[in-house]
């Protein structure tokens, strides 16, 4: 048996999983979208985010969702993952947190790390942060262009040491988005993240959604896309920490290669999110629209809305796309990643088949 083949039963079982899942959920990931304010205007946010936009609903709406979290679900078994704009912006942040870890939550955050001082790292040492993603995206240069901060990148880096130097978190990794223009720069940036005491780097394709849709000039090519499965896996063989993102099923040759698990898109089955407005939806990354809102915590308990509705996110995307439905691969593949999906045409905008499978 070769190493595809041997790969089938572990996909069988996921598609088997995915079933189960839809008929009983089981909450791994909540998010928190504090604000919808950054200090950086990156080309390709999928939430459009921008300086000076609002935050996220007030601190005591959010801690009625954690009470309501902690009383309905196994705090075992939930990661709270704090994110934004730039979560850090959120004015009650260290109290909310802290807070969160009082009542038991493990949590951790998406971050630029712009922010992150001394004085800030140790706050997030005593709120007890566990995991940390920071975006670096390219080097110097490209990344302050795309990012739209001049000085960004000495920032991110300065930021991400003095979490370093904390010695306190479990896993602090580096999270680089993709695009045409600064794929060239992947293996110059390892070898500047390869001298840092980081424990993962994160790399993924640049989507197409959120603010990345008026860009179509920055989106990968077939060869791009190539080059990049190729790049993380080399990698990965050489026993490097590098993993792909969870987006989408990448055909037998590529799936396990690149990360650590099997695809599937958990939007609404293993994740919930809460919006800056205190809408609850299924993930932060997916296109808004009015069918995806759920319910919203200033009328709703999150555990009523998550036991009760969630019925868009709980059967196949494929049973969207006429096109999935008839492809060899929709047993596994399932329609793919919600987020990119093309929900006016029912179709989607991001697929790897006849490109790497």
């Amino acid at each position: 048996m070769d190493l595809n083949e041997a790969k089938i039963p572990y996909l069988n079982r996921k598609a088997e999983m995915r079933a189960e899942l839809f008929k009983k959920p089981n909450l791994i990931y909540l998010f928190f979208e504090l604000t919808r304010s950054c200090n950086e205007k990156c080309f390709h946010c999928g939430s459009s985010c921008a300086p000076g936009l609002g935050h996220g609903p007030d601190k005591e709406a959010f801690k009625a969702v954690l009470r309501d979290v902690k009383e309905n679900f196994d705090l075992k078994k939930v990661q709270l993952c704090i994110t934004g704009g730039e979560p850090l912006l959120y004015p009650d942040f260290a109290e909310l947190l802290g807070y969160a870890v009082d009542l038991g939550f493990h949590w951790g955050m998406t971050t630029n790390a712009t922010l992150i001082t001394e004085d800030v790292a140790k706050m997030l040492e005593d709120t007890r942060m566990g995991t940390v993603s920071v975006s670096i995206d390219g080097l110097r240069d490209t990344h302050d262009s795309q990012r739209g901060m001049k000085g960004g990148y000495d920032k991110a880096m300065r930021g991400i040491e003095n979490l370093i130097a904390r010695k306190a978190f479990r896993h602090i990794q580096v999270t680089t988005v993709v695009n045409h223009k600064n794929i060239s720069e992947l293996d110059e940036l390892y070898e500047i993240l390869d001298e840092m005491d980081i424990d993962s780097w994160r790399v993924i394709g640049i989507e197409p959604m959120g603010r990345a849709l008026d860009f179509p000039d920055m989106l990968l090519t077939p060869d791009d896309q190539r080059y990049l499965f190729n790049f993380i896996r080399e990698k990965r063989e050489q026993g490097i920490p590098v993993n792909y993102g969870c987006s989408h099923f990448l055909g037998l040759e590529y799936e396990r290669e690149v990360r650590d698990w099997f695809f599937y898109c958990g939007a609404g089955t293993h994740t919930a999110a809460i919006r800056v407005n205190g809408d609850i939806t299924a993930c932060l990354d997916i296109e808004e629209r009015p069918e995806f809102v759920q319910g919203n915590i200033y009328k709703d308990k999150f555990s009523d809305v998550w036991f009760n509705r969630f019925a868009e996110f709980r059967k196949p995307l494929s049973s969207l796309c006429k096109e999935c439905q008839e492809c060899e691969w929709e047993k596994w593949c399932a329609g793919g990643s919600r987020h990119c999906f093309d929900y006016d045409n029912n179709k989607q905008r991001v697929c790897f088949k006849d490109i790497l499978f």
